[in-house]
């Protein structure tokens, strides 16, 4: 079995794996990652190897402490991976997004695919049928864009994330909900009728925390897949292995 370790800004996805189907899922708080690891180990006997990821900061004493129990491989931009990256910067390239392209690789093989990670940043990052990745476009993610209204301007609320009544806002609160919700629904939609331009038969996949949000309200037919980085990270390390 594999364990997988996502951490984040603010917390750590825990996931274990038995081959490619997903046994147990996970959120938790970054401070509690080396004892719930303990747990899964004891819980999950079978748990040989790992793989971390992070896009946040990671205590190397945590990471020290996981490897007496499991076996680890650190994802960076060093690591073997099962695509072609012609990303012109491939050390800047964050691992989450080179996690997504994975499981694209993994579970669309041979076609052309734009993953859509919808959560504190919107990114889009496009493979191409030849296992190529090109590279994307990264934007604010909803969240973000409500803070950014209230912490650059002097009068506008922080609001929590909430589907507009209409395109037309009668009030502050409701003009701010559907400028950031519309706008973007219309950003997504609008990228992925660009993207078709160039490659007709496109797959789209949306992830992220906010895909079931967004989801539903979007004009381009798209595959959620709330799991989709755990399983691409499931696949990196399954790539890296001869187990």
């Amino acid at each position: 079995m594999n364990l997988i370790v996502d951490v984040g800004n603010s917390f750590v996805k825990l996931a274990v794996f038995s081959k490619t189907i997903l046994k147990h899922k996970q959120t938790i708080e970054c401070d509690a990652l080396f004892e719930n690891v303990k747990l899964l180990v004891k819980r999950f006997k079978s748990i040989k190897q790992g793989i971390i990821s992070s896009v946040g900061t990671l205590n190397n004493e945590d990471i020290s402490e996981i490897n007496e129990f499991v076996r680890l491989l650190i994802l960076n931009s060093e690591t073997r991976l099962p695509f072609k990256n012609e990303y012109k910067t491939p050390r800047t390239l964050g691992v989450d997004r080179i996690a997504l392209v994975s499981a694209a690789v993994r579970l669309y093989p041979n076609k052309d695919v734009l993953v859509i990670d919808a959560g504190t940043c919107i990114t889009y990052d496009f493979i191409n049928s030849r296992n190529e990745y090109l590279g994307g476009a990264i934007s604010p993610g909803l969240r973000t864009r409500y803070k950014s209204l209230n912490n650059l301007t002097a009068n506008l609320p922080l609001l929590e994330t909430e589907q507009p009544k209409d395109i037309i806002g009668v009030s502050t609160k409701e003009s701010m909900h559907a400028g950031v919700i519309f706008g973007a629904l219309n950003e997504i939609d609008g990228m992925i009728d660009s993207y078709k331009l160039k490659y007709p038969d496109l797959t789209v996949i949306l992830t992220g925390g906010d895909a079931n949000f967004l989801s539903k309200q979007l004009k381009n037919s798209i595959f959620a897949n709330s799991n989709f980085l755990l399983e691409g990270l499931n696949y990196i390390l399954q790539y890296n292995s001869n187990e």
